[in-house]
Protein backbone atom coordinates (compact mmCIF):
# COMPACT_ATOMS: atom_id res chain seq x y z
CA UNK A 1 0.00 0.00 0.00
CA UNK A 2 1.38 3.51 -0.90
CA UNK A 3 2.26 5.53 1.75
CA UNK A 4 -0.05 8.88 1.82
CA UNK A 5 2.98 11.42 2.22
CA UNK A 6 4.64 9.48 -1.17
CA UNK A 7 1.28 9.87 -2.72
CA UNK A 8 0.57 13.32 -1.84
CA UNK A 9 4.55 14.07 -3.29
CA UNK A 10 3.93 11.91 -6.45
CA UNK A 11 0.77 14.76 -7.07
CA UNK A 12 2.77 17.56 -6.62
CA UNK A 13 5.30 16.41 -8.64
CA UNK A 14 3.20 16.25 -11.38
CA UNK A 15 0.86 19.57 -10.91
CA UNK A 16 1.91 22.40 -12.87
CA UNK A 17 1.53 26.30 -12.65
CA UNK A 18 -0.38 25.79 -16.07
CA UNK A 19 -3.08 23.46 -13.90
CA UNK A 20 -3.40 26.00 -11.43
CA UNK A 21 -3.49 29.14 -13.21
CA UNK A 22 -6.37 27.01 -15.64
CA UNK A 23 -8.31 26.45 -12.67
CA UNK A 24 -7.85 29.85 -11.17
CA UNK A 25 -8.97 31.47 -13.95
CA UNK A 26 -12.39 28.97 -14.22
CA UNK A 27 -13.16 30.10 -10.37
CA UNK A 28 -12.75 33.15 -10.90
CA UNK A 29 -14.90 33.82 -14.78
CA UNK A 30 -17.09 30.67 -14.21
CA UNK A 31 -17.11 30.27 -17.50
CA UNK A 32 -14.61 28.38 -19.52
CA UNK A 33 -14.46 30.36 -22.71
CA UNK A 34 -13.65 33.39 -20.80
CA UNK A 35 -11.09 32.05 -18.85
CA UNK A 36 -9.90 31.13 -22.47
CA UNK A 37 -9.77 34.05 -23.39
CA UNK A 38 -8.14 35.59 -19.73
CA UNK A 39 -5.49 33.18 -20.35
CA UNK A 40 -5.00 33.33 -24.26
CA UNK A 41 -5.60 29.27 -24.84
CA UNK A 42 -8.27 27.76 -26.69
CA UNK A 43 -11.14 26.29 -25.24
CA UNK A 44 -9.97 22.90 -26.05
CA UNK A 45 -6.81 23.56 -24.48
CA UNK A 46 -8.42 24.47 -21.23
CA UNK A 47 -10.81 21.98 -21.14
CA UNK A 48 -7.89 19.46 -21.67
CA UNK A 49 -5.72 20.87 -18.81
CA UNK A 50 -9.12 21.24 -16.34
CA UNK A 51 -9.28 17.50 -17.00
CA UNK A 52 -5.44 16.51 -16.16
CA UNK A 53 -6.02 18.42 -13.22
CA UNK A 54 -8.63 16.01 -12.06
CA UNK A 55 -7.05 13.04 -13.23
CA UNK A 56 -4.25 13.89 -11.04
CA UNK A 57 -6.07 14.92 -8.29
CA UNK A 58 -8.77 12.02 -8.47
CA UNK A 59 -11.41 14.75 -7.62
CA UNK A 60 -13.44 16.39 -10.06
CA UNK A 61 -13.17 20.17 -9.26
CA UNK A 62 -15.50 21.85 -11.76
CA UNK A 63 -19.28 21.04 -13.01
CA UNK A 64 -19.89 22.51 -16.45
CA UNK A 65 -23.21 23.32 -17.20
CA UNK A 66 -25.04 25.59 -19.78
CA UNK A 67 -24.83 28.46 -17.23
CA UNK A 68 -21.37 28.46 -16.82
CA UNK A 69 -18.98 26.21 -14.89
CA UNK A 70 -19.28 26.01 -11.04
CA UNK A 71 -16.82 24.59 -8.13
CA UNK A 72 -18.06 21.33 -6.41
CA UNK A 73 -17.27 21.39 -2.76
CA UNK A 74 -13.75 19.51 -3.35
CA UNK A 75 -12.97 22.40 -6.00
CA UNK A 76 -14.15 25.20 -3.33
CA UNK A 77 -11.29 23.45 -0.88
CA UNK A 78 -8.88 23.16 -3.62
CA UNK A 79 -9.44 26.91 -4.50
CA UNK A 80 -7.66 28.62 -1.63
CA UNK A 81 -5.09 26.67 -1.75
CA UNK A 82 -4.49 26.85 -5.76
CA UNK A 83 -4.84 31.00 -5.75
CA UNK A 84 -2.33 31.15 -2.86
CA UNK A 85 0.64 28.98 -4.75
CA UNK A 86 -0.39 31.32 -8.10
CA UNK A 87 -0.05 34.45 -5.96
CA UNK A 88 3.29 33.48 -4.17
CA UNK A 89 4.81 31.83 -7.52
CA UNK A 90 3.39 36.08 -9.60
CA UNK A 91 5.60 37.67 -6.57
CA UNK A 92 8.56 35.34 -6.32
CA UNK A 93 8.58 36.70 -10.09
CA UNK A 94 7.72 40.07 -9.51
CA UNK A 95 10.77 40.04 -7.08
CA UNK A 96 13.49 38.16 -9.51
CA UNK A 97 12.24 40.38 -12.49
CA UNK A 98 11.44 44.20 -10.60
CA UNK A 99 13.36 46.94 -8.52
CA UNK A 100 12.29 45.36 -5.00
CA UNK A 101 10.35 48.31 -4.06
CA UNK A 102 7.04 46.76 -2.57
CA UNK A 103 3.74 47.50 -4.29
CA UNK A 104 1.50 50.40 -3.30
CA UNK A 105 -1.29 48.56 -1.00
CA UNK A 106 -4.92 48.24 -2.22
CA UNK A 107 -8.04 46.79 -0.67
CA UNK A 108 -10.55 45.23 -3.01
CA UNK A 109 -13.66 46.03 -2.16
CA UNK A 110 -16.69 44.83 -3.40
CA UNK A 111 -20.27 45.95 -2.86
CA UNK A 112 -24.04 45.82 -3.83
CA UNK A 113 -25.15 49.23 -6.03
CA UNK A 114 -27.32 50.16 -3.77
CA UNK A 115 -25.07 49.60 -0.83
CA UNK A 116 -22.06 51.16 -2.91
CA UNK A 117 -23.60 54.96 -3.48
CA UNK A 118 -25.26 55.59 0.01
CA UNK A 119 -22.90 54.18 2.32
CA UNK A 120 -18.77 54.03 0.48
CA UNK A 121 -17.97 57.38 -0.25
CA UNK A 122 -18.16 58.76 3.03
CA UNK A 123 -16.20 55.57 4.10
CA UNK A 124 -13.53 55.80 1.13
CA UNK A 125 -12.84 59.83 2.01
CA UNK A 126 -12.28 58.78 5.86
CA UNK A 127 -10.08 55.94 4.53
CA UNK A 128 -7.88 58.67 2.64
CA UNK A 129 -7.70 60.85 5.28
CA UNK A 130 -6.37 58.56 7.57
CA UNK A 131 -3.87 56.95 5.11
CA UNK A 132 -3.41 59.38 2.21
CA UNK A 133 -1.61 56.96 -0.19
CA UNK A 134 -4.00 53.62 0.24
CA UNK A 135 -5.69 52.48 -2.63
CA UNK A 136 -8.75 51.69 -2.96
CA UNK A 137 -10.44 48.93 -5.99
CA UNK A 138 -13.95 48.90 -6.11
CA UNK A 139 -16.26 46.54 -7.74
CA UNK A 140 -20.34 46.22 -7.78
CA UNK A 141 -22.55 43.67 -8.87
CA UNK A 142 -25.15 41.54 -7.77
CA UNK A 143 -24.83 39.43 -4.11
CA UNK A 144 -23.94 36.21 -5.82
CA UNK A 145 -21.10 37.36 -8.19
CA UNK A 146 -19.57 39.19 -5.20
CA UNK A 147 -19.42 36.27 -2.93
CA UNK A 148 -18.15 34.07 -6.12
CA UNK A 149 -15.30 36.85 -6.49
CA UNK A 150 -14.50 37.00 -2.39
CA UNK A 151 -14.33 33.12 -3.03
CA UNK A 152 -11.87 33.65 -5.48
CA UNK A 153 -9.80 36.00 -3.27
CA UNK A 154 -10.33 38.69 -6.26
CA UNK A 155 -12.10 40.97 -2.98
CA UNK A 156 -10.84 41.27 0.03
CA UNK A 157 -14.24 41.73 1.35
CA UNK A 158 -17.92 42.48 0.64
CA UNK A 159 -20.16 44.80 1.52
CA UNK A 160 -23.71 42.91 1.22
CA UNK A 161 -26.06 40.88 2.05
CA UNK A 162 -26.25 37.28 3.49
CA UNK A 163 -26.87 34.26 1.35
CA UNK A 164 -28.08 30.65 1.29
CA UNK A 165 -25.59 28.37 3.30
CA UNK A 166 -24.17 27.02 0.24
CA UNK A 167 -22.96 30.51 -0.60
CA UNK A 168 -21.76 30.93 2.47
CA UNK A 169 -19.52 28.03 2.98
CA UNK A 170 -16.36 29.52 3.81
CA UNK A 171 -17.71 33.12 4.34
CA UNK A 172 -18.33 34.95 7.92
CA UNK A 173 -21.02 37.82 7.97
CA UNK A 174 -20.85 40.70 10.53
CA UNK A 175 -23.84 43.02 10.49
CA UNK A 176 -23.56 46.40 9.54
CA UNK A 177 -27.13 47.76 9.54
CA UNK A 178 -30.60 46.33 8.50
CA UNK A 179 -32.77 48.92 6.13
CA UNK A 180 -35.96 48.65 4.45
CA UNK A 181 -37.58 49.32 1.08
CA UNK A 182 -38.37 53.02 -0.02
CA UNK A 183 -40.68 54.54 -2.84
CA UNK A 184 -39.44 57.63 -4.35
CA UNK A 185 -40.91 59.82 -6.41
CA UNK A 186 -39.78 63.40 -7.61
CA UNK A 187 -41.56 66.50 -5.09
CA UNK A 188 -44.80 67.48 -6.89
CA UNK A 189 -45.16 63.80 -8.26
CA UNK A 190 -49.30 63.50 -8.78
CA UNK A 191 -49.19 60.56 -6.09
CA UNK A 192 -47.85 63.28 -3.77
CA UNK A 193 -51.23 65.07 -4.08
CA UNK A 194 -52.78 61.99 -2.26
CA UNK A 195 -54.69 63.15 1.23
CA UNK A 196 -51.78 63.23 3.75
CA UNK A 197 -49.26 62.65 0.92
CA UNK A 198 -50.35 59.29 1.66
CA UNK A 199 -50.53 57.02 -1.75
CA UNK A 200 -52.07 53.58 -1.78
CA UNK A 201 -50.12 50.20 -3.51
CA UNK A 202 -52.95 50.08 -6.13
CA UNK A 203 -52.61 53.72 -7.11
CA UNK A 204 -48.36 53.16 -6.98
CA UNK A 205 -49.04 50.57 -10.28
CA UNK A 206 -50.33 53.34 -12.28
CA UNK A 207 -47.03 54.43 -13.17
CA UNK A 208 -43.45 53.56 -14.46
CA UNK A 209 -42.32 51.74 -11.74
CA UNK A 210 -37.57 51.20 -11.63
CA UNK A 211 -37.06 48.35 -9.55
CA UNK A 212 -34.18 45.80 -9.15
CA UNK A 213 -33.84 43.13 -11.52
CA UNK A 214 -34.72 39.40 -10.53
CA UNK A 215 -33.28 37.54 -8.52
CA UNK A 216 -32.07 39.87 -6.16
CA UNK A 217 -32.70 40.58 -2.27
CA UNK A 218 -34.45 44.12 -3.18
CA UNK A 219 -36.35 42.55 -6.09
CA UNK A 220 -37.92 39.57 -4.12
CA UNK A 221 -38.92 41.82 -1.33
CA UNK A 222 -40.64 44.39 -3.46
CA UNK A 223 -42.49 41.56 -5.14
CA UNK A 224 -43.55 40.20 -1.66
CA UNK A 225 -44.93 43.86 -0.69
CA UNK A 226 -47.27 43.90 -3.68
CA UNK A 227 -48.05 40.43 -3.41
CA UNK A 228 -48.99 40.72 0.49
CA UNK A 229 -51.50 43.48 -0.71
CA UNK A 230 -53.02 40.93 -3.73
CA UNK A 231 -51.06 42.35 -5.96
CA UNK A 232 -48.76 42.03 -9.23
CA UNK A 233 -46.09 43.69 -10.31
CA UNK A 234 -46.92 45.00 -14.47
CA UNK A 235 -45.35 44.34 -17.43
CA UNK A 236 -43.03 47.16 -18.69
CA UNK A 237 -41.27 47.87 -15.59
CA UNK A 238 -37.83 48.94 -16.00
CA UNK A 239 -35.21 46.48 -14.47
CA UNK A 240 -32.07 47.79 -13.18
CA UNK A 241 -29.07 47.46 -10.81
CA UNK A 242 -27.99 51.34 -11.29
CA UNK A 243 -28.55 53.63 -9.01
CA UNK A 244 -27.63 56.47 -10.82
CA UNK A 245 -29.92 55.50 -13.80
CA UNK A 246 -33.00 54.65 -11.52
CA UNK A 247 -32.43 58.15 -9.35
CA UNK A 248 -32.35 59.88 -12.39
CA UNK A 249 -36.08 58.27 -13.90
CA UNK A 250 -36.96 59.49 -10.44
CA UNK A 251 -36.07 62.90 -10.85
CA UNK A 252 -37.11 63.02 -14.17
CA UNK A 253 -40.54 61.56 -14.91
CA UNK A 254 -43.47 60.04 -12.92
CA UNK A 255 -41.65 57.06 -12.38
CA UNK A 256 -41.90 55.54 -8.90
CA UNK A 257 -38.24 54.07 -7.78
CA UNK A 258 -38.56 51.20 -5.27
CA UNK A 259 -35.27 50.34 -3.43
CA UNK A 260 -33.29 50.30 -0.22
CA UNK A 261 -33.59 52.84 2.03
CA UNK A 262 -30.07 54.04 2.04
CA UNK A 263 -29.63 53.78 -1.68
CA UNK A 264 -32.10 57.10 -1.98
CA UNK A 265 -30.85 58.58 1.16
CA UNK A 266 -28.90 61.70 -0.12
CA UNK A 267 -31.80 62.50 -2.68
CA UNK A 268 -34.30 62.52 0.19
CA UNK A 269 -32.20 64.11 2.71
CA UNK A 270 -31.43 67.41 -0.11
CA UNK A 271 -35.19 67.00 -1.01
CA UNK A 272 -34.11 66.01 -4.70
CA UNK A 273 -36.78 62.98 -4.16
CA UNK A 274 -39.50 62.31 -1.61
CA UNK A 275 -40.75 59.33 -0.02
CA UNK A 276 -43.93 58.02 -0.13
CA UNK A 277 -45.48 57.20 2.98
CA UNK A 278 -46.54 53.42 2.48
CA UNK A 279 -45.57 50.97 5.18
CA UNK A 280 -42.21 48.69 3.90
CA UNK A 281 -40.86 47.78 7.86
CA UNK A 282 -41.63 44.18 6.25
CA UNK A 283 -39.01 44.76 3.60
CA UNK A 284 -36.07 45.28 5.97
CA UNK A 285 -33.13 43.16 5.09
CA UNK A 286 -29.81 43.08 7.08
CA UNK A 287 -26.51 44.06 5.32
CA UNK A 288 -22.87 43.47 6.41
CA UNK A 289 -19.48 43.21 6.04
CA UNK A 290 -18.56 39.29 4.88
CA UNK A 291 -14.91 37.91 4.88
CA UNK A 292 -13.42 34.51 4.53
CA UNK A 293 -13.49 32.88 7.44
CA UNK A 294 -10.35 31.14 7.54
CA UNK A 295 -8.15 34.53 6.58
CA UNK A 296 -7.21 37.41 8.80
CA UNK A 297 -7.62 40.60 7.48
CA UNK A 298 -5.17 42.88 5.80
CA UNK A 299 -3.74 45.69 7.51
CA UNK A 300 -5.75 48.04 4.85
CA UNK A 301 -8.34 45.98 4.60
CA UNK A 302 -8.98 46.17 8.22
CA UNK A 303 -8.50 49.64 8.49
CA UNK A 304 -10.99 50.42 6.26
CA UNK A 305 -13.50 47.90 8.18
CA UNK A 306 -13.20 50.00 11.26
CA UNK A 307 -14.01 53.10 9.24
CA UNK A 308 -16.67 51.44 7.66
CA UNK A 309 -18.12 50.15 11.16
CA UNK A 310 -17.11 53.59 12.92
CA UNK A 311 -19.52 55.65 9.94
CA UNK A 312 -22.52 52.98 10.22
CA UNK A 313 -22.60 53.61 14.19
CA UNK A 314 -22.18 57.07 13.79
CA UNK A 315 -25.45 57.29 11.03
CA UNK A 316 -27.12 55.23 13.53
CA UNK A 317 -27.04 57.33 16.71
CA UNK A 318 -27.94 60.38 14.42
CA UNK A 319 -30.69 59.06 12.56
CA UNK A 320 -31.96 56.76 15.01
CA UNK A 321 -33.33 54.15 12.45
CA UNK A 322 -30.65 51.48 11.85
CA UNK A 323 -29.84 48.64 13.95
CA UNK A 324 -27.04 47.33 15.51
CA UNK A 325 -24.79 44.34 15.86
CA UNK A 326 -27.47 42.88 18.29
CA UNK A 327 -30.01 42.68 15.65
CA UNK A 328 -28.77 39.03 14.34
CA UNK A 329 -28.18 37.76 18.01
Amino acid sequence: MEHPAASDEALLSRIRFRHLSCFVAIAQERNLRRAAERLHLSQPAVSKTLGELEALSGARLVERGRHGARLTAAGERFLRYAVSATQALDAAAAALGGTGEPAPSVVEIGALPTVASGLLPEAIARLHALRPHAGVRLRTGTNADLLAALKARELDLVVGRMAEPAMMQGLSFELLYAEPLVLVVRPGHPLMAEPGASASLPAVLGYPLVISTPGTVPRHHTEALFQTHGLRLPPGVTETLSVSVARLLACRSDAVWITPERAARDDLEHGWLVRLNLPTSATKEPVGLLRRSADTAGELAAAFMTVLAAQVQADAAQNGTLLDAHWLC
